[in-house]
């Protein structure tokens, strides 16, 4: 599972009901989206703030979970250089994933020991909201055994990825997320083995729903995913209400 753990506090076993807010972003350089995650994450185990959901795109990046190998990325640094595309080493658990325009990106900071939230249904609840938003498109989606993040005809050898996911727990906060591909140049997966899988076949909502994606213009790309991003929201938030809390 894409998971990695710092030490957690102990929790006050709360009930799961804990407010959840919102908060749609827009187009966030990846360095700064990673800041802004650091200081809620700070904020929010200080209870500060309550539970975040963020919601934005990334302009092209490439991170590396903390334990990723760099020899899935396929690509030389020339190549990378001029595609203007940068690599990032995070402290997320997970392989290596692109993020670029067209891709809904979600990052829940959560005080999952609050909420009495352990991990795994954590995982279930986001791969729950990317598998029900590809749905809202007309996409069938869903989880495979042994790989997490959400996939169209997952029980096929020609299984293909369409959301990737990769958390951090905090001091029993959460943080980092999904991506969620809605209609983002594929051809940048090639520069990459997906989350550390050689072969495997990234797809999106646009090309399983049969857009034109290269008809779309990018405000109209841009306008899918703050849709994906509503969807995803609403379908997250009924997942964690149906959470119930860990007895320890």
């Amino acid at each position: 599972m894409a998971v990695a753990t710092a030490s957690t506090a102990v929790g006050a076993g709360s009930p799961s009901a804990e407010p959840l807010e919102v908060r749609w972003l827009g187009r966030v350089p990846y360095r700064e989206a990673w800041a802004l995650q650091h200081r809620l994450l700070e904020d929010r185990i200080l209870e500060r703030i309550p539970d975040q959901l963020l919601l934005l795109e990334h302009p092209a990046v490439l991170t590396l979970g903390r334990g990723a190998d760099p020899l899935h990325v396929r690509a030389s640094p020339a190549a990378l250089e001029a595609l203007g595309i940068e690599v990032i080493r995070v402290e997320r658990g997970g392989e290596v994933t692109y993020h670029g325009p067209g891709q809904l990106v979600a990052y829940p900071i959560l005080a999952v020991s609050r909420r009495g939230l352990l991990i795994r249904p954590l995982v279930r609840a986001l791969e729950a909201a990317m598998i029900e938003t590809c749905a809202s498109f007309g996409v069938v989606a869903g989880r495979r055994d042994g790989h997490p993040g959400s996939w169209v005809a997952p029980e096929h050898t020609e299984a293909r990825k369409i959301g990737a996911l990769g958390l951090r727990i905090e001091r029993g906060v959460s943080y980092h997320g999904i991506a969620l591909n809605i209609a983002p140049n594929l051809a940048h997966f090639d520069l990459i083995d997906p989350c550390g899988m050689p072969g495997v076949v990234s797809t999106s909502i646009a090309v399983e729903a049969g857009w034109d994606a290269a008809a779309l213009a990018p405000d109209a790309v841009a306008a899918e995913v703050a849709r994906a991003g509503a969807r995803f929201a609403d379908a997250f938030a009924a997942g964690l209400a149906r959470q119930p809390a860990s007895s320890g």
